[in-house]
């Protein structure tokens, strides 16, 4: 297909208002049938050959309007992508988030890649929370001397399950397995509700966003996607260079609790920040590890002070790998 495609796709006006706007990516048939992605966009108003592409985490989808108009500000063009299965664009027929290999994304990334160069931006850096961070690092692992980025940013990035030793030995390993042959079968996410609570405004946080697109509570997951995870989170611990410059945020520190309490906003409620360190540290390339002290588990969703920090650490990497 060719650029040109790309450059009638139409944009319509996005849900979040405020100059954000989204297009529909048709994507190919899978087994559940017709597929699609959104591509929302928010162009700077400074003249700019620079963008950034962001890839929300699971149980998620792009709402994050603040983080788009910091990078706005700073000269880049923001795009944001909701992957096949989430937010904008789950269809009826689909179970949220249900795919069976990491690599079914490349399609969506791709296409919206293009899109993005096709835009004249030049100079693009890719930016994943979570889920979305091991996405694209296992992306950007497999597209070595690529064209179409320049630079990765992972907000606490998805590189292990927060489990205990036995569990990550023997019982994810023996899920993946099943999943590989039985991607339908269906398993407790292991989430609570308590990280929805410390985010949103009806409960304990400061952020509106869709509770139907990002619910408290999480429905189980297929195995299948446990597989998908497992696959690219082994491929990432041993495997992986990263040939652009990459920027690893993470909280100073873990909040493990099954009641509510203050901290929840004071740490990582989702992963085990020591994973993210040591096997971020393991990546081979140019890898900067930054912690972010008392930062969410989405850092550019926690409180004012820590968030602010977030967006300084991030804007002084860009600014020492890129130049103003």
């Amino acid at each position: 297909m060719s650029i040109a495609h790309f450059i009638n796709s139409n944009y319509s006006k996005d849900v979040l208002g405020e100059d954000f706007e989204q297009c529909t990516l048709d994507l190919k048939d899978d087994y559940e049938g017709k597929v699609l992605a959104t591509l929302v966009r928010r162009k700077s108003k400074i003249p700019t050959f620079k963008a950034v592409l962001y890839v929300h985490g699971f149980n998620d989808y792009f709402f994050q309007k603040e983080l788009a108009k910091r990078f706005n500000a700073k000269g880049y063009n923001f795009y944001a992508l909701d992957l096949r299965k989430y937010g904008r664009s789950l269809l009826k027929h689909q179970k949220m988030n249900n795919v069976r290999s990491l690599l079914e994304y490349d399609e969506e990334i791709e296409r919206s890649l293009d899109i993005i160069r096709s835009e004249e931006n030049k100079q693009v850096i890719l930016m994943g929370h979570s889920t979305g961070g091991l996405i694209l690092t296992y992306y950007a692992g497999r597209n070595l001397h690529s064209e179409k980025f320049q630079g990765v940013i992972c907000n606490s990035p998805f590189y292990s399950f927060n489990l205990n030793s036995i569990e990550r030995k023997l019982g994810i390993p023996m899920l993946s397995f099943i999943g590989k042959h039985k991607p339908d079968l269906l398993i407790s996410s292991g989430f609570t509700k308590l990280y929805g609570y410390s985010l949103h405004q009806k409960k304990f946080g400061e952020w509106e966003y869709s509770l139907t697109w990002k619910p408290h509570k999480i429905p189980k997951v297929n195995l299948g996607f446990i597989n998908a995870i497992h696959k690219a989170q082994k491929q990432v611990h041993h495997h992986t260079t990263i040939d652009v410059p990459m920027l690893i945020l993470h909280s100073s520190r873990s909040i493990y609790t099954r009641e509510w309490v203050n901290d929840m906003q004071k740490g990582d409620a989702v992963l085990n920040i020591n994973d993210i360190h040591k096997y971020g540290k393991a990546l081979e390339g140019d890898i900067t590890l930054c912690t972010i002290k008392d930062g969410m588990h989405d850092l550019i969703l926690s409180p004012l002070p820590v968030r602010e920090e977030a967006y300084k650490q991030i804007f002084l990497w860009i600014e020492l790998q890129y130049g103003k």
